[in-house]
């Protein structure tokens, strides 16, 4: 069997190893002058490969038609993933958070390894080859269209990515292709994306500042609901937030009902918690004890032990306390402001970050139009879809990777 694979990705190349492996005659298209572009930037550039947690658990992770991946998670798993690359010798670890990365923090290791495995299973590589449209005769994918030629094929994988970080190639290619031969796109909106934040003073003190072990909680104020709690790390940007807990949280925002009249309404708080391992009483304990020893310094020179150097004029600024009163003048009354600043550090979300910004794109080919035993399109005959172009979308962690995997392994088999 003749096999094109557009897109030359996780997804893509996963399809094309998957239908090689069962003799099938593969070619993958890629428009880029490489492959796996966006592989190599995924996990700051070391790769996050999979989550170690039981594939049971991915779809609780999978906000975005979880339900969808139950077959393709079992085709191919995380398992599967980390024993295929221990073969071409990348070998991983785990980390915070169920995370594994290869070992040696590289994410070209990750994708040697697959273009290794596509070479030894002769597959072919087009790069710079721009499909335009796909051949379709009788609702049956014939082939594709490329700029200067024609190619025929029994089997047509779209792995064309979504539309995020589109340097890489996404640039929203294969929604345009395959909503013009009759498939739905659904609304395509940024997921896994930084928020921006209304209180510009504060992203411009803390711009760069990168918090580890905080908590946070995302609200709506207006019917004093919790939304999104989440523990880990976040970033203040030249716009406002980022970082994982962040960009999670973002893929449950994003779902939220009316977000965009309440966003503009300044209704979405983010409130976090700079000392989570320690409550009030302690926090107001462990306060006491330090301004004990530093009694005669001024109140602006006290939070050295507690705070890093760059957040404390803002502590300073929102606690209302004056920054050159002596420590020993310090009120209960504005020490005990202090400690709830330092619990709930209050910021108003603004709006989300553009597309071309976010991790994953949410929205795409609609997943009734696919058949998730195997991939292929109930709409047209001989064409299949996987990776980001499907309306799947799941929080960080490795999830997104293992989705790319396991819709291109399923793609690329032989299923009756």
């Amino acid at each position: 069997m003749k096999v094109i694979v557009i897109g030359g990705g996780p997804a893509g190349m996963l399809a094309g190893i998957s239908a090689a492996k069962q003799g099938d005659s593969v070619t993958i298209l890629e428009k880029m002058n490489s492959c796996g572009r966006k592989l190599l930037i995924t996990g700051k550039g070391r790769c996050n490969i999979t989550s170690s947690l039981n594939m049971d658990e991915f779809i609780k992770n999978i906000p975005g038609n979880g339900r969808f991946l139950y077959s393709a998670f079992k085709n191919f798993t995380n398992t599967d993933i980390i024993q295929m690359l221990d073969k071409e010798g990348v070998k991983v670890k785990g980390e915070r958070g169920n995370r594994i990365f290869p070992l040696s923090d590289k994410s070209q290791d990750v994708l040697n390894a697959l273009l290794k495995i596509l070479k030894k299973l002769n597959v072919t590589i087009k790069t710079n080859a721009k499909v335009k449209d796909i051949i379709v005769e009788n609702d049956v994918a014939k082939g594709v269209v490329l700029e200067d030629e024609k190619i025929y094929a029994d089997k047509i994988i779209l792995a064309t990515g979504g539309k995020s970080y589109p340097e890489t190639g996404s640039t929203g290619d294969g929604f345009k292709i395959a909503n013009k031969i009759g498939h739905t796109v659904t609304e395509l909106k940024a997921s896994l994306v930084p928020l921006e934040i209304y209180e510009s003073y504060l992203y411009k003190q803390l711009q760069g500042l990168s918090l580890k072990n905080v908590g946070i909680k995302i609200k709506d104020i207006e019917k004093s609901k919790i939304i999104y709690e989440d523990f880990g790390e976040m970033i203040f940007t030249h716009f406002g937030v980022s970082g994982p807990t962040i960009l999670s949280a973002s893929a449950i925002l994003l779902r939220y009902k009316n977000i965009d009249e309440l966003l503009k309404n300044k209704k979405i708080k983010l409130y976090i918690d700079l000392k989570p391992a320690l409550t009030e009483e302690q926090l107001d304990l462990r306060i006491r004890r330090d301004f004990e020893e530093i009694k005669n310094k001024q109140y602006k020179n006290s939070l050295d032990k507690l705070l890093p150097q760059k957040l404390i004029p803002s502590i300073i600024y929102l606690s209302e306390i004056n920054e050159n009163k002596q420590v020993n003048e310090i009120t209960k009354e504005e020490r005990i402001k202090l400690v709830k600043l330092l619990k709930n550090f209050e910021v108003t979300i603004k709006m989300f970050r553009p597309i071309e910004d976010a991790i994953i794109t949410a929205g795409g080919i609609d997943t009734k139009q696919i058949n998730p035993k195997t991939m292929e399109s109930k709409v047209i005959k001989n064409l299949y879809f996987a990776g980001e172009i499907i309306d799947v979308d799941a929080y960080t962690g490795g999830f997104n990777l293992q989705i790319a995997y396991s819709t291109g392994y399923t793609a690329g088999m032989h299923i009756e």
